[in-house]
């Protein structure tokens, strides 16, 4: 016990001593840059011109082909989306095998293998390496752009568009791309259901036909193989790949902006903003001042919870969970953005700061300690990066696509290490441009057209829909009301004395998830009686009942008695025609002028609900019809847009519908509707 007493003394004793004589005030100068041995890797090329590189890694018995296109694509105009789609379709069948034989086989020898408008990536176990290059060869060679699956993917892609019609920062996206670079510029434009109705197999085709060239392509082969054996595998299997002339696309560089270009969207129902400053970046792969301007822009705000924009926003000010900023280099036009989501009180407020941030790192030299901290950082998310042999197979398709020095990536971390302050300073007054940028914000326009003002030395806003297009927000005619658009609607759908006449409403529903059937049998009965069961698979997983001022949920996570709020809500919902009682049960409704839906003039009416909860409901100028609705749920804001309406018993139903709630889309048919069928009270029964 006493040795035990003594040896923990002594070790306190040293500690102390040794803590005395270091002087914790001044941090450690940084050690020198770690050498990095990246690999070797071996080139060849074919007759035909495919360029192949091998980087053999046997650690484990597995081997990847990355087959990748160096190209410029070409603009899509009014077939926008074909090229993705074309690249998608290669693995959609060829004159071989179905798509579904593809995939059987892909399965058989657990295999990976993606195609893209640029190449095909493909992955196996070593002793499978010669079945999937058979497939892969297959493929890349014998396409067969089938009808049927091109109108697959179509909808498929439409259904996209309908999810990411809600989703802020795809709408953000598309707006500051097509402002930037141009709408006739690829990367500036915007697929659209009208441009998706254009595209045919033998679009795909001739895109396949005219860049799928071995002249213009690069092989990657990674993995457990030699170059001896990949030489083999090359020729055997792309050797016949017939070379040819591949069109060369020039685009101008983007114009640019003498001002900021201030522009909002509007996005219904939004309790935040999403914000962004972006602009184009004249800096290309290899630029000696990449390794500056990456340095500056992880201090700004790129990734990490020390970056300036992080702290200032979500640490200090609480407007966001988080707030970043990204750099990128690109062959023809490299870009910057800024970003957040914020509150939509604070849409202002976290902008001024975004652009103060940017023009502090423009004015101000970094300190000591954020340079020093960044530099750790990057070095140490480079070695993690050296872990993966993909990484250095990228690294090596870089060097000969781009024409890089053999050490390139070997003394990159050196080049990190020796970036200053002053170096810092100067990248970010040549690649920052906040005085040339789109300063934009998605969100509630009638909250923040205004706020954007400020930003606009005309106090010029522009607002843009989910297309880039200018939105004409236009007033409604001075004889027009909400309340006539109200009467207008329930006149179109049937009549106020026949919808009053309904005692008892039944609807049968249909829709998909993740490839499971979903059934919603609804049931509406007067007065205030409400019942839905939705069931996955034939299997009921959930059901709501109202009686009155009863009313419960049960679901997988158990029975909930509705109270409160919720109750108060589902009483909304439970009338069957709620249009009949407003304004008369104190709903308020706001005219809004008159906005276009998929196409159709609408009146925008705003509907205030008792509950607290706002619903804003689109009816179409000319016809009276409801169109749109985007409501608050408990779950969140809920999207839902009416399509072929169809006379029951002398009332018009929509029969087809569409819901998006957050990333998720719903496509929904109406399988019967029938009215006053006498449905018996015991379904609304509440134990």
């Amino acid at each position: 016990m006493k040795r035990i007493f003594s040896i923990i003394t002594l070790l306190t004793l040293v500690t102390g001593l040794v803590s005395a004589q270091i002087d914790r005030s001044t941090p450690p100068s940084p050690g020198p840059a770690p050498e990095v041995q990246i690999g070797d890797y071996d080139k060849f090329t074919l007759p035909n011109g495919l360029t192949v590189i091998v980087v053999e890694n046997h650690k484990v018995p597995v081997v990847s082909y990355s087959l990748s296109l160096d190209v410029t694509l070409p603009a899509e105009r009014n077939l926008a989306g074909y090229i993705e789609l074309a690249g998608s379709m290669l693995r959609s069948g060829t004159t071989n095998r179905t798509k579904a034989e593809i995939d059987e086989a892909v399965d058989f020898i657990g295999a990976n293998l993606s195609t893209g408008q640029k190449g095909i990536y493909a992955r196996s176990l070593t002793k499978h390496s010669d079945e999937l290059l058979d497939i892969m060869s297959d493929i890349l060679l014998n396409p067969s752009f089938p009808e049927d699956e091109l109108k697959k993917q179509v909808t498929q892609y439409k259904t996209g568009i309908q999810a990411n019609k809600e989703e802020p920062s795809v709408i953000a996206q598309n707006i500051a791309g097509k402002l930037i670079y141009g709408q006739n510029d690829p990367y500036g434009e915007i697929v659209s259901e009208e441009t998706l109705d254009n595209i045919t197999a033998e679009d795909c085709r001739k895109y396949y036909q005219s860049y799928f060239r071995p002249n213009a392509a690069y092989l990657v082969i990674v993995g457990d193989i030699n170059t001896k054996e990949a030489k083999k595998q090359a020729k055997k299997y792309f050797g016949s790949w017939e070379k040819e002339a591949v069109p060369q696309n020039i685009f101008p560089y983007p114009e640019g902006f003498e001002a900021p270009v201030v522009a909002i969207s509007n996005k219904e129902g939004a309790n935040q903003s999403t914000i962004i400053v972006a602009h184009d970046v004249n800096l290309t792969p290899g630029h000696p001042d990449i390794p500056s301007a990456r340095v500056m822009n992880s201090i700004l705000g790129g990734g990490s919870f020390n970056a300036r924009l992080f702290q200032n926003l979500r640490e200090d000010k609480a407007y966001t969970y988080g707030a970043y900023s990204s750099l990128e280099s690109d062959e023809r036009v490299g870009s910057f953005t800024a970003s957040a989501q914020v509150r939509t009180s604070v849409t202002d407020r976290a902008l001024t700061e975004i652009l103060n941030e940017m023009e502090r790192i423009r004015t101000e030299p970094v300190s000591d300690e954020e340079l020093q901290l960044v530099k750790n950082s990057i070095t140490g998310n480079f070695g993690r990066a050296l872990e993966d042999p993909q990484t250095v197979a990228r690294f090596a398709l870089n060097i000969e696509r781009y024409d890089l020095p053999k050490d390139y990536y070997e003394t990159y971390l050196q080049r990190i290490a020796e970036v200053t302050k002053d170096d810092v300073l100067n990248a970010a007054k040549k690649y920052l441009k906040p005085e040339n940028a789109v300063i934009l914000a998605v969100g509630n326009a009638s909250d923040i057209a205004d706020k954007m003002k400020a930003f606009s030395p005309s106090q010029k806003v522009t607002q843009y829909d989910y297309y880039g297009n200018v939105v004409e927000k236009k007033a409604a005619d001075a004889n027009v009301s909400a309340t006539g658009v109200l009467a207008d609607y329930i006149k179109a759908i049937g009549g106020r004395e026949k919808l009053e006449s309904v005692n008892d409403l039944k609807m049968n529903l249909a829709m998909s998830m993740q490839g499971m059937g979903i059934t919603i049998e609804m049931l509406q009965k007067k007065p205030g009686k409400f019942y839905q069961a939705t069931s996955m698979n034939g299997n009921v997983v959930s059901t709501q009942v109202l009686n009155g001022d009863k009313g419960k949920m049960k679901t997988p996570m158990g029975e909930q008695n509705l109270e409160g709020e919720m109750l108060k809500q589902m009483q909304e919902s439970a009338a069957i025609f709620p249009e009949l009682n407003y304004p008369e049960n104190d709903t308020e409704l706001t005219l809004d002028g008159v906005e276009n839906v998929d196409g159709k003039e609408t009146y925008k009416v705003i509907v205030s609900k008792p509950s607290g909860t706002s619903t804003t409901v689109f009816f179409g100028v000319k016809d009276g019809l409801k169109y749109k609705e985007v409501a608050e749920t408990p779950q969140g804001v809920v999207s839902t847009t009416f399509d072929k309406y169809t006379d029951v018993d002398g009332i018009l139903f929509p029969m087809s519908m569409k819901q998006v709630m957050g990333p998720q889309s719903f496509d929904i048919e109406v399988k019967e509707v029938a009215i006053n069928k006498g449905i018996d009270d015991a379904k609304f029964e509440i134990n």
